[in-house]
């Protein structure tokens, strides 16, 4: 395994934000853009998009340029053209190889169903964790086994990874990847590429010294943090901040229409008051403060001033933010 190269602290901050085309971006959505944003552009830095587009059958390009188009009536801007991951299977084909090359994956060719039949079996590991079924079978198996056309995935090995991560905004965290879910997707069994690969290798080959995103995804930031040490490039600062939820204390989600821009704008709330309550939920901004355009925000902003907790997202808090009323 080869070590990481280490980001220059001295060098210009790059920072990014890849939202996945399968929906309109909701309130929570664009709260982490914008803070995204302020922590790259506080410090002069250079500010990426990207479109996490992966899942072929749930991503569209209607859904994308909706997307672009919220995100720029934000008043939020970035310094290149934005990139799709769909147009990108030969560079994370690359690095697949390499990790090959490193003994560092192996193809499994478990289903579904056999990963939950050996997970009953006794003694098996606790919990979901891939229980290492192909890790024993030979090289030259394993090839004549793909060479006779069988369907399989490609899982990067965890038994080296560390049990710690460290997360510039949520500290030192205890997560041990070997033994929760254990050896990870890299490349699935219908040939598309994981998560997790696509979105360590664009990371590092971008450029991007900072990643700031929601907290549920704090373990996919070690995974990925581990698989770019596997390849030995550069590892990104992260930053996971807390959620917006709704009033019952759920996620908000694309899938369930939670509040994106147009329909905030049907409730009667303009770009101003989206800005000022996504300002002040990221504590920059006093209850009821208003604003207009996000770079009001970078002269006092100050990533450690971000609440702790999730952010529940009320009605009435928004309607705090609404521009005066006319006399």
């Amino acid at each position: 395994m080869k070590n990481p190269s280490s980001q220059d602290n001295n060098a210009t901050p790059v920072g990014r934000y890849a939202p996945t085309p399968s929906g309109t971006l909701h309130l929570g959505n664009l709260r982490t853009a914008v803070a995204a944003w302020c922590s790259i552009r506080s410090r002069g830095g250079k500010f990426l998009l990207r479109i996490e587009d992966l899942d072929r059958q749930r991503c569209s390009r209607e859904m994308e340029e909706r997307q672009l188009e919220d995100l720029a009536a934000l008043g939020l801007d970035w310094d290149e053209e934005p990139f799709r991951q769909s147009d990108r299977d030969d560079v994370y084909h690359g690095q697949l190889k390499k990790l090959e090359n490193y003994r560092l994956v192996y193809p499994c060719f478990c289903s579904r169903k056999d990963i939950r039949e050996a997970l009953s079996a006794p003694h098996a590991p606790m919990g979901n964790v891939y229980p290492g079924t192909c890790t024993s079978l030979s090289r030259d198996e394993a090839q004549a086994r793909i060479a006779n056309g069988e369907q399989h995935c490609w899982r990067l090995g965890t038994a080296q990874a560390p049990r710690f991560f460290f997360d510039a905004f949520m500290g030192q965290q205890a997560i041990n990847i070997a033994t929760d879910g254990g050896d990870f997707v890299v490349r699935r069994a219908d040939g598309f590429y994981a998560y997790q690969l696509a979105c360590a290798v664009d990371d590092a080959l971008s450029g991007i010294t900072e990643v700031l995103r929601g907290e549920d995804l704090v373990d996919s930031g070690a995974r990925q943090a581990y698989l770019l040490t596997c390849l030995g490039l550069p590892v990104p600062r992260y930053l996971h901040i807390p959620l917006v939820v709704g009033s019952d204390g759920t996620r908000l989600a694309k899938r369930l229409g939670s509040q994106d821009l147009r329909g905030l704008a049907e409730d009667g709330h303009d770009i101003g008051t989206v800005l000022s309550w996504i300002g002040w939920s990221l504590g920059q901004l006093d209850f009821g403060e208003r604003i207009n355009h996000p770079g009001e925000l970078l002269e006092r902003w100050d990533v450690h001033r971000i609440p702790r907790e999730q952010t529940v997202l009320r009605e009435e808090d928004l309607r705090r933010f609404n521009p005066p009323a006319r006399p």
